[in-house]
């Protein structure tokens, strides 16, 4: 006949903390493994937009990001901007540059494609439709969310590639062509991937797609 032992009070103790602690380490792993599962997903159509002509829907791996665009203060860069979503450029580029919790980059259509990076000349990529002129005279406050056209040091050097800053940028303001503001899904681009040493980004993150509302 097999006696039972029953365990003691440190035992239980301690056999609950291992439990507990392999709780957490699964729970911890999930949490790390999935980076968008506190990031609501937004779904344009059950929204009600002012001016649905100026909406555009960038997906990413966190969901979509609703960007109202400002075609009264910068319209050559809208403009420019809308020509490159209409043809569908922009899906599977990269998120080439990205500096944590102060803005996200892309939209070198020439080296950041998925499948065909050049880790050497990204950044400097080209649209093939030439460069435009610089649209920073009219009053724009770079806060959180706003959406530029990036440019080489000199201006009238835009082209196709973008940035969103993710914190308030006051030195942006006359430096850089607005083209909109992040209205929705803001958050989605907080957990674009980025590097602590270097602000451009091996193996990065890739636009999914980016198209207009209307």
């Amino acid at each position: 006949m097999i006696k039972k032992i029953k365990a003691s009070t440190s035992e239980k103790i301690i056999f609950i903390f291992v439990v507990t602690l392999g709780l957490f380490s699964i729970s911890s792993f999930i949490l790390l493994k999935n980076k968008c599962l506190f990031v609501k997903n937004y779904d344009p159509k059950k929204i009600n937009f002012e001016n649905p002509s100026n909406i555009a829907i960038l997906n990413v791996e966190c969901g979509n990001v609703i960007i109202e665009l400002y075609p009264d203060i910068s319209p050559n860069a809208v403009e420019r901007f809308k020509t490159l979503v209409k043809s569908n450029a922009y899906d599977d580029v990269a998120f080439h540059r990205v500096i944590k919790d102060k803005l996200v980059q892309a939209g070198d259509l020439e080296f950041g494609k998925k499948g065909n990076i050049d880790y050497g000349k990204i950044g400097t990529g080209k649209s093939g439709l030439g460069t435009i002129k610089s649209e920073v005279d009219k009053d724009f406050n770079y806060t959180k969310g706003s959406v530029g056209l990036a440019r080489s040091l000199e201006y009238d050097t835009e082209d196709s590639q973008f940035f969103v800053i993710l914190k308030d940028e006051p030195l942006y303001e006359g430096e850089y062509t607005p083209i909109g503001k992040v209205i929705f899904g803001l958050e989605a681009l907080e957990k674009i991937k980025h590097l602590d040493k270097s602000e451009y980004v091996l193996r990065p993150d890739f636009i999914n797609y980016l198209r207009l509302f209307n």
